[in-house]
């Protein structure tokens, strides 16, 4: 059986290695990402700097997307904070859609926190035109495609993130952590307030632009990630402890307090974390999100037939959930039957 087992994995090799000019970034699933003698070699961090450069070129390409304010304060900072994002009439309106909204929701309960998504796909968008209205115009998708560095649909979701909800320890997501090794986009549409005893979104401003000290300590982590008791770092998100975080000289992370109405959107590819929670709270936001091929040296368009458009949304969910399951593990997610944004947790 171990015989077999090893010839199998030669026999994927050819597929691992080209696996790596993609957006693989799992450590432990790919033998030649994980390698140590290759990352020893650069391989990683030849991948990052290969995928910064690609960005900051798609980035140039689409540069008349933002105004020059927002854009000069994005390439500083690596997010944005925009109150008052939508006339006050057309935010009330999507408001009042979306927490009428009873569909089919994932739930995922770690540590205190549970999450529960809810998909504003292509199928629910028709249901909702006030929603639609809101969401599906040039300066909500310029945002994303900028900050994405690609010209695609975000995945949008209903986001309610209940903290406190039981004793235990903060959620994965409350520690410092890059989502991928390559310029990424996610966003928050604020639905209720966050204050900052709250699970604010945190971020370290600068940081989606690695410096040599940020390179030397990946280059490091890239050498035994694929044997890392954290999941999600063998899986290629990074996590790093708030001693070595400070050890790069980047600015002080700054937790994010904001009104509804106001969009958060930043590159997560960046350190950042959900905020730690003081007691019982729950933030309900438009969750999006959009990652890209890394290698690609122009923008692309998305190639969706229009009538299906954003309808990857919810074959994400699915697909997640059975690959997860081929694979032997819990990823934590279930299908909690049907649920409004503001429902209670259940017991």
């Amino acid at each position: 059986m171990a015989r077999s087992l090893a010839m199998f994995r030669w026999l994927l090799l050819p597929w691992h290695a080209l696996r790596v000019a993609s957006s693989e970034k799992a450590f432990r699933d790919n033998p030649v990402i994980g390698s140590p003698r290759l990352n020893r070699l650069g391989l990683h961090i030849a991948r990052k700097r290969l995928a910064h450069r690609m960005a900051a070129r798609r980035r140039a390409a689409m540069a008349a997307l933002l105004p020059d304010a927002q854009r000069e304060a994005f390439l500083r900072d690596g997010y944005l904070v925009i109150p008052d994002f939508l006339p006050p009439e057309r935010f009330e309106a999507m408001r009042a859609e979306v927490m009428a909204r009873q569909a089919r929701a994932r739930e995922s309960l770690d540590g205190y926190t549970m999450t529960r998504l809810i998909p504003l796909d292509a199928f629910a968008l028709r249901e909702m035109p006030a929603t639609r209205q809101a969401l599906l115009t040039p300066r909500y998708l310029g945002l994303h495609h900028y900050i994405g560095s690609f010209r695609r649909l975000p995945r949008l979701y209903v986001q309610t993130i209940f903290s406190g909800v039981r004793q235990g320890p903060p959620d994965v997501q409350s520690f410092y952590h890059t989502d991928t090794f390559f310029p990424t986009v996610k966003s928050w549409l604020l639905l209720t307030p966050v204050n900052q005893a709250e699970a604010g979104f945190t971020y370290i401003p600068g940081s989606h632009l690695p410096n040599r000290r940020h390179l030397a300590w990946e280059r490091r982590v890239s050498l035994t990630a694929h044997l890392a008791g954290d999941r999600l770092t063998g899986e290629g998100s990074l996590r790093i402890g708030e001693e070595q975080l400070a050890r790069l000289r980047y600015a002080a992370p700054r937790k994010l307090e904001a009104q509804p109405n106001t969009l958060i959107i930043a590159d997560t590819s960046g350190f950042h974390r959900r905020g730690l929670s003081e007691g019982f709270a729950c933030r309900i936001s438009i969750w999006a999100q959009s990652r890209g091929t890394p290698f690609l040296p122009w923008p692309g368009g998305d190639l969706t037939i229009p009538p299906l458009r954003g309808a990857a949304t919810r074959a994400f969910g699915w697909l997640d959930y059975a690959v997860k399951r081929l694979r032997g593990r819990d990823n934590g997610w279930r299908f909690a039957g049907t649920r409004r944004p503001a429902d209670p947790p259940a017991a």
